[in-house]
This record gives structure tokens, sequence and C-alpha cells, in this order.
């Protein structure tokens, strides 16, 4: 199993993301993320997707997504050659003591405590997946109450596969 990162550009119309996950429900693809909002067109919106499967499944979800009338675009975002963000809130359980230690940890990740409460801290990042992953295992050693995370959002590198619609 791999996962691929697919980028569509799309009708803002309302349903659209419903079409595009029920495409995925009923063939039973899965998908490990999916973000979606408006470009800097607002006729228009962009969806990064990560799927996952073999290859066939994968080249099956790319044929399948063309097929809807309201896709646009759709490119692969490959990692050597697009940059991925993702955005992940952490609540922990701190008391006074803890509080010190977290936040030598999330200094060392450039992440942010966005709230302080009693007996909790929430923890703001942005980072690709493994930066995410990473600060989120080292704070195994406390109590994580919860985790929000937004899952990929991400754009090509430079001028070339930027697609212009009327």
């Amino acid at each position: 199993m791999q996962s691929k990162v697919f980028q569509l550009l799309v009708d803002n119309t309302s349903g659209v993301l419903s079409r595009i996950s029920g495409l995925f429900s009923r063939r039973g693809y899965n998908i490990e993320s999916i973000t979606a909002g408006t470009t800097a067109d607002p006729k228009y919106t962009r969806i990064t997707i990560v799927a996952t499967g073999d290859d066939e499944i994968l080249e099956q979800i790319e044929k399948q997504l063309r097929k809807l009338t309201d896709v646009r675009d759709i490119k692969e975002l490959k990692p050597g050659s697009s940059v991925y963000r993702e955005l992940a809130m952490i609540k922990v359980e701190a008391d006074a003591v803890q509080r010190g230690q977290i936040m030598t940890i999330v200094d060392m990740f450039r992440a942010k405590i966005i709230d302080v409460a009693d007996g909790s801290l929430i923890i703001e990042t942005t980072g690709n997946t493994q930066k995410v992953d990473a600060l989120i295992g080292l704070l195994q050693g406390y109590t994580i109450l919860e985790i929000a995370r937004t899952g990929i959002a991400g754009l090509t590198r430079g001028r070339d596969e930027v697609v212009y619609l009327p």
C-alpha cells in the first residue's frame, strides 16, 4: 500500500465535496485526508486528497475523479516537486511542573502554545506530516487529551504547473 496526493480544481458548487467523497465510498477507496477551500478565484475550490492503495487502485481513483463533471483539473502532487503542510492542534494534560517541560518540546518544533487552562495546554503546529507526527510522538510521554489535524494542503513548486481556468 502506498499513498498518493491528488490536487483537484473543481467548480465551487454545493454538493461537490459530497460527490467526490461519494465516489470514494461507492468504490471502497480509502481517503487518508481531504482538505478543501476556495481559490483566488471564488468560482473554484482546490481540494487536496491523500489516498492509499496499490498502483492499480490509485490509477483507478485518478481516472474516476477525471470523469466527474465538477472536476476542472487534477494532478498528483509529487513529494520532490511540491510543498505540503498540515495544521494540528494538540491538547495535553499539564500541571505546573509539566508545562515547562512541554514548552521546551514545543519550542524545538517551532510550534506555539495557543491556550493555557487549568490542567491543560493546547499546542498549535504546522509543517509536513513527519514533523507533526514527530511532535505528537514526543508528547506521548504526557497525557494527550485531544488531537485535531487538518490533513495535507499542498501546491506544486514554481510556475510551470499553475492552471488558469476561464
